[in-house]
């Protein structure tokens, strides 16, 4: 079921067009990558969702109807400028901001205290946010985002300054939270992460959406029929035998086994390149080589800037 959708949002500032036309469908209790170059317009469409600027033309729906102003308060939204008071305590801070969302004193502190203690952070409650270091700051952003239990989250960079091992703990958070019933949209330039947590993503280019889909999916329509097998034989014999409808990309030679990487240059079946390995190398292993989102996103945006 349909949550959130964008339908042929356009965006000017001044001269710069930010947005053209740019369509994007997000399903209930899923993770939505939102991806793009630096300056594509991610950032501009995060900022309509939120209400912050309104589009020229097109428009944003939640729940299947039009979006407005007191929507806001069901939004969970985590900016890549991040912003605390530095001279507050943290929990009256967090509170504050609670508030702000629509909880009573009481239910953000009952709240926020389950999130600290959920993060080990309960002994800073009384501190001040100058005296956290950045990584802690933004543990305390991300539960103030969280806290009043939001359908719609939105997080643009919720890992930037993070180390590895916090890094991790917020990847787990934010599948609980979409475990949990929360849909959400995800915007970042960490690929690794959008392999690991997204179930769809867009990517956007010079303010036009270029890709649409579901991660595996686009994955796999980007492969290029690259193969890796490992095999014991002669390397000229396995050369001799692919002939010239394949091309070798690269070859390593060990004691115990040799590894070949290799594309085909025309359609051809898996079992043609095993049947021509066959009588010349004993085949250890067969693999073909499915394209990261790094791999993907870095073609897709080079063939858009072809265009």
């Amino acid at each position: 079921m349909e949550i959130f959708s964008a339908r042929n949002v356009d965006k000017t500032f001044a001269t710069t067009k930010a947005l053209s036309d740019v369509s994007i469908s997000v399903n209930e209790q899923s993770i939505f990558g939102l991806l793009g170059p630096n300056g594509a317009g991610k950032t501009t469409l995060i900022r309509i969702i939120n209400q912050i600027t309104a589009p020229d033309s097109g428009e944003v729906l939640l729940e299947g109807r039009k979006m407005k102003a007191s929507d806001v308060a069901r939004i969970g939204y985590l900016p890549e400028e991040r912003g605390l008071y530095k001279k507050m305590k943290i929990g009256e801070q967090a509170i504050y901001l609670a508030q702000l969302k629509g909880l009573s004193k009481q239910e953000a502190t009952r709240n926020l205290k389950h999130w600290f203690e959920r993060f080990e952070i309960m002994t800073w409650w009384n501190k001040k946010v100058e005296e956290l270091s950045k990584g802690m700051a933004q543990k305390v952003q991300f539960i103030t985002t969280v806290v009043h239990k939001p359908r719609l989250l939105i997080f643009d960079e919720p890992f930037s300054g993070f180390d590895p091992i916090n890094a991790n703990l917020l990847k787990r958070e934010i599948l609980n939270l979409r475990d949990e019933g929360a849909t959400i949209i995800f915007s970042t330039h960490n690929m690794e992460s959008v392999e690991e947590l997204c179930d769809h993503i867009a990517l956007i280019n010079k303010s036009k959406k270029i890709v649409d889909g579901p991660t595996d999916e686009i994955r796999e329509k980007y492969k290029q029929n690259i193969f890796e097998v490992k095999y014991k034989g002669e390397f000229e014999e396995v050369e001799k035998a692919l002939g010239q409808k394949m091309k070798i990309l690269g070859h390593a030679e060990s004691e115990k086994e040799n590894q070949l990487t290799v594309q085909y240059l025309n359609g051809d079946s898996n079992n043609k390149l095993i049947q021509q390995l066959l009588p010349v190398a004993e085949i250890i292993s067969f693999e073909e080589i499915i394209p990261s989102m790094n791999d993907v996103f870095i073609t897709a945006v080079e063939e858009s800037n072809k265009k």
